[in-house]
């Protein structure tokens, strides 16, 4: 058995529910944001940690036609659920791997000279074309300021020379988070300088979730919102637009009576200030619980709700425990099940009390939750 993926909820510590219909929701809604520009989908990282399968599955029966992968074997899962949709592989191509592309009916985002140049052999080598007889197609990644992956100008001109052995089917660049608008305003203006020197006639996409909602923000022809589908808020001071998606739930194992002065966790870093009764709950580090939602030295940290109120979580979190402060929330007692994120607690406020992305903590649940997928 592969205990990842086979926990039933009474063996598992923390139960994980998915609203694929919420999902659908919000990338319904973010098409009708876009207009004109087709709305994507990012479903890297097992689609942001919610499950691949059902998450391709949800939005290929919805009328999504475009996803966007990290590596090729995320593509091929892809392409088994979706045989008709357009799979762009963002992390480049590595050495010795253009047949799994054209194998499997992926697009390449060639990011580097070098890539372009394996790309290119191949195809001239192999003569490969796509079921339609067409040319195999390739997107390029420019690189307009943010120092990763991407072809700077002179990269451009020095691969364009080999552009005539495949297809570019698509033009793009990698925007800073919305809190950078500044930098995001000059990456467009680089990027609109570099596609319209050779590329101008070739589809273009810059829009991640948080610059489709940028007013001076030009949407192209394609957008790839990723954390937005799966209702994290892409306009953060703002309402979310997004409906929520997970809800992350574990059970009490225990309660007890604390005297003034008992300390908590393996730390020992919590005191106790007066009698209090807390509760341990069955999820820690190893579930994706941060560590850094207990901050004792300050008294700030996250919460859990337990009976509709809001308990503080106390000591340390361990790899499979942690404990809460239940002291004001009524009689919660062994087996009793308490929110850790949810509509009262969302996605966005999880992670800010942990002093980190929403996109982090999303990938960061555990694989040995116990997962169902079903309406919040």
């Amino acid at each position: 058995m592969d205990v990842t993926t086979e926990i039933s909820r009474s063996e598992a510590g923390t139960i994980l529910t998915v609203d694929l219909e919420a999902i659908v929701t919000n990338w319904q809604t973010l098409q009708m944001v876009c207009g004109d520009a087709e709305c994507g989908a990012v479903v890297k990282a097992d689609a942001y940690g919610l499950g691949l399968n059902p998450v391709v599955k949800a939005l290929y029966e919805a009328g999504c036609k475009t996803f966007f992968v990290a590596h090729p074997f995320e593509g091929r899962a892809t392409r088994a659920i979706a045989p008709l949709a357009a799979i762009y592989v963002l992390n480049g191509m590595r050495p010795n791997t253009a047949p799994l592309y054209a194998d499997f009916n992926l697009i390449p985002v060639l990011c580097s000279v070098p890539e372009i140049e394996d790309f290119g052999q191949y195809c001239a080598v192999t003569k490969r074309r796509t079921a339609q007889g067409s040319l195999l197609p390739v997107a390029f990644r420019l690189e307009t300021g943010l120092h990763q992956l991407g072809l700077k100008p002179y990269d451009l001109e020095h691969g364009s020379h080999l552009s005539h052995l495949f297809d570019v089917r698509l033009i793009m660049t990698q925007l800073a988070r919305t809190k950078h608008e500044a930098l995001i305003t000059k990456q467009i203006e680089r990027f609109e300088a570099m596609r319209t020197l050779k590329y101008a006639h070739v589809p273009a996409s810059i829009a991640h979730s948080g610059a489709i909602f940028l007013e001076a923000n030009p949407l192209y022809d394609l957008v790839r919102p990723g954390y937005a589908l799966y209702g994290g808020n892409p306009v953060p001071g703002r309402p979310n637009p997004m409906k929520p998606v997970v809800r992350l739930e574990s059970q009490v194992l225990q309660v007890r009576i604390l005297e003034p002065g008992e300390r908590v966790g393996e730390d020992q870093s919590w005191v106790a200030r007066g009698p209090r009764r807390i509760s341990t709950i069955s999820a820690g580090f190893g579930d994706g619980i941060p560590q850094n939602l207990t901050k004792a030295k300050t008294g700030a940290g996250g919460f859990v709700i337990a009976q509709g109120k809001r308990c503080p979580y106390i000591g340390s979190v361990e790899m499979d425990l942690v404990a809460v402060d239940t002291s004001d929330s009524g009689y919660v007692e062994r087996g009793d099940i308490v929110e850790l994120i949810g509509p009262t607690l969302t996605i966005d406020d999880f992670a800010q009390a942990a002093g980190i992305s929403g996109y982090e903590a999303l990938t960061r649940l555990s694989q040995r939750c116990h997962r169902r997928y079903q309406k919040l």
